[in-house]
């Protein structure tokens, strides 16, 4: 085969081609740190390079985006509950305090004020939110747990209820009938109505007992009468409202139904409740939010028992159904609670407690209906396979009935305050009075109100002690839910060091797989440079001789 300069000179220009692709490949490894520039280069290695990589993006993923922002979660909620646990237990410290029989009116009165100060406080850390995110509401993130200012707005609210919730109460009857047939409370009276209440007698002041339902919320709508519905022992459908009594739906003959009334009025609906004939009544009180329960129906709710054998039914629970219409600023929004309808586009509520129209009203939480139903458990993927709850639902720890409880002993204490105002006034007329038989009135006045007094007394010390027990079943709930959150913090940082040391380790083995030994590299550059220089000095020294050296 006959060689010509042209063939030389194609080859000298490949080879030397060939040598400068070898230095640049030399240099990109250097200057890039990779071992290879372009998956051609090594199949095997860029095939584990982008499973490696996959890998140490989805840890990161999980370790310095979803892990932290759990961990700041659960913080925020665990520093939000703890200030509801210091509330809770200066309320326990209050009552505490009011157990005492030798209290002055002085000290109860500084109890009120407390109580009035901490009850504020107690949903005060409800509206924690984190990154602009409500943490106490479930999966509505974006609406606050309690309204932020009045509002007039129409729920109709659906509340459940076992016989734990059922109450018996003692209530002091201040009330009697005058000569006139009409009826008078001792409590209202001021100086200059002295004479109204001639016909007080000491043995007309009496207590009685009462059973009820407190439901969640007082200033309810006294002119939509509740329903309240559940399955007695044959498992039928039994349904109480403003058209009386049914079972499956066939009335009951003498099923009284429910009626409203006033707490206020006179006489007073605490004790109607427990006379004779009203066994099978259930009075509505709207303006503090309770039921009155009748002995027969409270024997038959007391006796509503869970079936075991039935996981989809809860047999030992009952259900009451009411509207309310306006909301305080602070007071807690139905439906991070319960299962509610509220009014739809038009602002006006359709639904009634007999029959909800879904159709053009808004609808929350049914699921909350069926017995067992998860509530809304927010998750974060924290790890491979792993996910992990960072939310604490309200009812959790914002009970509502921790509100409602303080009402209780409120009301209690105010009133015994009226009862010592009137005392008071009794007292300081009797000094002023010369009169013989209107001191003798005076008396027998004072004499029952020094006996109401007494039994309000009793009643109060009798809610500061039972109260002592219900705030510390709270304050357990809450703990409860604290430590809950704290396992869950807990939990996630085992997560966190074991993706940080899984993290470690993927970027190692990428490492190790993608980048070039510096040291290595760097002789090979050199030793390509070397070789692309020399080729060019032999490429020049071939080249100067040609065809015309011959001639």
């Amino acid at each position: 085969m006959r060689i010509t300069n042209k063939i030389m000179q194609n080859n000298s220009l490949s080879n030397i081609n060939l040598a400068k692709v070898a230095e640049d490949y030399r240099s990109s490894q250097v200057t890039s740190g990779k071992k290879i520039v372009r998956p051609s280069d090594d199949p095997i290695v860029a095939i584990r390079a982008l499973r490696l990589r996959s890998s140490v993006v989805e840890i990161t993923q999980y370790y310095s985006r979803n892990a932290k922002d759990a961990d700041a979660w659960l913080k925020t909620t665990e520093d939000a509950m703890q200030q509801v646990t210091e509330v809770i237990t200066d309320m326990i410290k209050q009552y505490d305090k009011g157990a005492n029989e030798y209290l002055t009116s002085q000290n109860r009165d500084i109890i009120l004020e407390q109580l009035k100060a901490l009850q504020k406080e107690v949903y005060a850390t409800g509206d924690a939110d984190y990154a602009g995110r409500y943490v106490f509401t479930g999966y509505r993130t974006e609406s606050s747990l309690m309204f932020g200012e009045n509002t007039k707005k129409p729920y109709q609210i659906t509340e459940q209820f076992t016989a734990d919730d059922l109450k018996t109460n003692t209530f002091v009857d201040t009330s009697f009938q005058d000569a006139g047939g009409n009826w008078q409370d001792l409590t209202n009276l001021r100086e200059g109505t002295q004479g109204d209440y001639v016909d007080v007698k000491e043995q007309l002041i009496d207590k009685a007992e009462y059973h009820r339902i407190r439901l969640s919320y007082k200033g309810c709508e006294e002119n939509v009468i509740p329903a309240l519905e559940y399955l007695d022992k044959n498992g039928q459908t039994v349904k109480i409202d403003a058209n009386g009594k049914t079972v499956d739906g066939i009335p009951v003959p003498g099923g009284a139904g429910i009626t409203t009334a006033k707490s206020t009025d006179v006489p007073s609906p605490y004790t109607m409740i427990g006379q004779t004939g009203h066994e099978n009544d259930v009075i509505y009180l709207a303006d503090t939010g309770e039921l009155l329960l009748g002995e027969d129906i409270y024997k038959e709710l007391s006796g509503l028992v869970d079936d075991p054998l039935t996981s989809n039914v809860n047999e030992g629970e009952f259900r009451v159904t009411y509207q309310k219409s306006e909301f305080k600023d602070g007071d807690l929004r139905p439906e991070h609670y319960f299962y509610c309808v509220t009014a739809g586009k038009d602002g006006t509520l359709d639904s009634t407690p007999a029959a909800p129209d879904t159709a053009n009203d808004l609808v929350y939480n049914p699921s909350y209906l069926e017995h067992g139903s998860d509530r809304q458990v927010i998750e974060y993927d924290v790890g491979f396979n792993q996910r992990l709850q960072v939310n604490t639902i309200a009812e959790e720890c914002f009970n509502p009935s921790v509100n409602r409880e303080v009402d209780d002993m409120i009301q209690a204490l105010e009133k015994m305050k009226k009862v010592e105002d009137v005392v008071t006034t009794l007292k300081g007329l009797l000094e002023k009075e010369t009169d013989p038989a209107k001191q003798k009135e005076l008396n027998d006045q004072l004499d029952a109100a020094n006996k109401a007094l007494t039994y309000e007394r009793q009643v109060v010390q009798a809610k500061f002690k039972g109260g002592i027990t219900v705030m510390q079943g709270f304050l357990d709930e809450v703990s409860v839910a604290v430590t809950s959150c704290g396992a869950r913090s807990s939990r996630l940082e085992l997560v966190s060091s074991r993706l940080c040391s899984t993290k470690a380790t993927f970027d190692t083995l990428k490492s190790e797989n993608e980048d070039v030994d510096l040291s290595e590299a760097v002789v090979q550059l050199t030793s390509a440079e070397m070789t692309y220089e020399a080729a060019l000095k032999a490429t020049g020294k071939i080249m100067q001789v040609n065809l015309m050296d011959f001639i």
